[in-house]
């Protein structure tokens, strides 16, 4: 059985992006770099024969892991969601209660969480924390800088 992995709309398109990039451009390319270097003879002592062989491996490699991801995507609309309880896909903003600063993140799959983009993995940390909670609830998170105590100011879904 395959586990199910949560996935934003966006996400899974990336994950199609790339894979379409792969099977499409990446590997007839690879595919043309081992056929040059086979012409020019013995491909015992062939380095660019070679690196196009690893090269292929990695493409080959990648594109079922891809294959993988999404057929394991269990695609999560944040646009038909509601509501002031934090879930996947929703987009929270906190606030730190030492330093009142403020933070806003989307909690998203972890194949397209990129913290400088303000989206965090459904597995981070602070996900784990907030999940559940609504605006107005206090949570303490142990974060790499150390523990913070957030408060849960906003949550939206778009």
């Amino acid at each position: 059985m395959i586990q199910r992995v949560p996935m934003t709309p966006a996400g899974l398109e990336i994950l199609r992006t790339e894979l379409r990039r792969y099977k499409e451009v990446e590997r007839p390319k690879v595919v043309r770099d081992i056929e040059v270097a086979r012409a020019h003879g013995d491909i015992s002592e062939n380095s660019e024969y070679e690196d196009a062989k690893e090269r292929q491996s990695f493409i080959e490699g990648r594109i079922r892991e891809l294959e993988s991801m999404v057929s394991a995507a269990q695609v999560i609309d944040p646009t038909r969601l509601s509501g002031e309880k934090v879930m996947f896909g929703a987009t929270v903003t906190l606030c730190d209660t030492e330093t009142e600063e403020e933070s806003t993140y989307q909690i998203v799959g972890q194949m397209e969480a990129d913290v400088t983009a303000g989206r965090i993995s459904v597995n981070s940390p602070i996900a784990r924390a907030i999940m559940g909670k609504l605006v107005g609830d206090v949570v303490r998170v142990r974060v790499p800088k150390g523990e913070r105590e957030l408060e849960i100011t906003h949550v939206k879904f778009v």
